[in-house]
């Protein structure tokens, strides 16, 4: 992720924990596939505990990437629920606030904020990413999945936008 210099300028871990979490709320499984490979790298510290060590594990890095893979395909499905219905929202707070507390920790901040921070983002990101992808269906009338992979591309660019700022060329 990292081999041509990022032009952005390091970003604070407060706003990486929102951030992320507001890429969360739009897919879910993004940012954790894409913490996972860092922490395979590692060029993250998810934690010291058996969740953060499963994560950076091969198996963990896999099976966040296939999660990720899998929401992608799946977000194009008729049968989807909204994001904003209450057990994918609830989720969403969930995996955001679980992404902000682990940016925290590797920054050596509070977990904490980090999850208060990565779950508002959440919160924000569901909501608006649903409101947005509504009103470019109905005044442009693209088909639903087009605009899902337009949301797609946002959102991986976007996590991996914060997650490189401010890093040179390794």
């Amino acid at each position: 992720m990292d081999r041509v210099p990022s032009l952005l300028p390091p970003i604070p871990p407060p706003a990486r924990a929102l951030l992320l979490g507001f890429v969360t709320g739009i897919r879910s499984q993004v940012p954790v596939a894409l913490l996972a490979i860092e922490a395979g790298r590692g060029a993250f510290d998810p934690g010291p505990g058996r969740m953060g060590r499963w994560l950076a594990s091969r198996k963990g890095v896999l099976g966040a990437v296939v999660a990720a893979g899998g929401e992608l395909v799946a977000d194009k499905l008729p049968t989807t629920p909204r994001r904003t219905t209450s057990g994918p929202f609830l989720q969403r707070l969930a995996t955001g606030g679980a992404v902000g507390a682990a940016v925290h920790y590797d920054a050596g901040h509070q977990p904490a904020l980090g999850a208060l921070l990565g779950a508002a983002g959440a919160g924000a990101g569901a909501y608006l990413a649903t409101r947005t992808r509504a009103a470019a269906a109905e005044r442009t009338r693209l088909p639903g999945p087009l605009l899902g992979a337009v949301e797609d591309l946002f959102a991986v660019g976007l996590a991996m936008a914060v997650l490189t700022a401010g890093r040179g060329p390794r």
